[in-house]
């Protein structure tokens, strides 16, 4: 006669499977985390290794190219593929990119793969780079990820908001969210809708495409959001009101509510926008939420005239651009010079 699991002994069955199921991801996770580390910091020594004993011999450029000639021919030999003479010299560039006791944090485990510090170090400029690379810790962002980020230019559209000591901060600990300024970037960049660069789309084509990349939308706004509703409806003096996207940020403990425009920004647009905002804050936050931010996204806008429509003091709501396409460095760098 054949037993038969009650609920109890079933849901006390899938409960013990997913714990037996977690320990295995977590211990797959950190044999690739120690391989990784070990990988990255082995090719640090290799690095190193090599500019010593380059130093060692002639100071002619002809004799360390015989090294890794050399190197690279007998490493193939013995060790197989990834020796080649340029991933030689990547590695003698990860050594003098990492060994300068100055910008050296924690982070000099490697803990990231070699492939995402490949891609850091096409990075220049030093504070740039670490601030990617705390990111692409924290966030465990995949190589793919890392590099849209980085193409989205992150850190200087983070950096714009920023006063010095707020840029320092970005290098030395990335991002750390604790006001609503945090939060904000200008341009947001929506490159993965893949809607033409025009205004041959409305506001609500651009809503549904942005739910239906949700994912995505999620990583470009940044670190705590949890969707919340679409098309979000209150109603007071017997009138309907509509909220574009409702978003939750776990970080600041507070409502996001984001309104869609596809044209230029007008001052309308802001008022519209507090009167969400104060609706939120007086009648849907808890007590012990904080305010609500609004973050109105427009094809363009002015700055002075948001700066005169909106309080001096204000702290609750932003109007951004939005990009469709990934803007070259070049157009990026002019973003930010031409800004008010």
């Amino acid at each position: 006669m054949k037993e038969h699991l009650n609920t109890n002994d079933l849901s006390h069955s899938l409960d013990f499977y997913q714990q037996v199921s977690d320990l295995l991801k977590q211990a797959r996770e950190n044999v690739i985390r120690a391989i990784n580390t070990t990988m990255v910091h082995t090719y640090f020594e290799i690095g190193r290794m090599i500019i010593e004993e380059e130093q060692n011999g002639s100071h002619r450029a002809e004799y360390g190219k015989q090294i890794l000639k050399e190197l690279s021919k007998k490493l193939s030999k013995d060790f197989g593929k990834g020796f080649s003479t340029d991933n030689l010299e990547r590695m003698k560039k990860l050594y003098i990119l990492y060994s300068n006791p100055i910008s050296a944090t924690p982070l000099r485990k490697f803990t990231l793969s070699w492939s995402h510090y490949l891609q850091l170090m096409r990075i220049k400029n030093e504070n740039e780079r670490n601030f990617y690379e705390i990111e692409a810790l924290n966030n465990k962002w995949s190589l793919k990820e890392l590099e849209r980020q980085y193409n989205s230019n992150l850190y200087n559209r983070l950096a714009l908001s920023k006063d010095k000591e707020g840029v320092k901060q970005l290098s030395e600990k990335g991002q750390i969210i604790e006001k609503a300024i945090d939060i904000i970037k200008d341009p947001y960049v929506l490159e993965f809708l893949n809607l033409p660069d025009s205004n041959a789309y409305s506001e609500t084509e651009l809503e549904t495409a942005l739910i239906d990349k949700l994912e995505h939308f999620l990583l470009e706004l940044g670190k705590g959001f949890t969707f919340v509703g679409r098309q979000v409806r209150f109603t007071f003096d017997e009138e309907h009101f509509r909220v574009d996207l409702v978003f939750y940020n776990r970080l600041l403990k507070c409502f996001v509510l984001i309104d869609i425009k596809i044209g230029k920004l007008k001052h309308q647009d802001l008022g519209q926008m507090q009167m969400y905002v104060n609706y939120y804050d007086r009648f849907v936050k808890l007590d012990e939420e904080n305010k609500t931010i609004g973050i109105i996204l427009c094809k363009d806008k002015k700055d002075t005239m948001v700066e005169i429509t909106l309080p001096e003091n204000n702290e609750q709501i932003f109007a951004s651009k939005y990009a469709l396409i990934l803007p070259s460095k070049s157009e990026l760098q002019q973003i930010i010079e031409n800004k008010d």
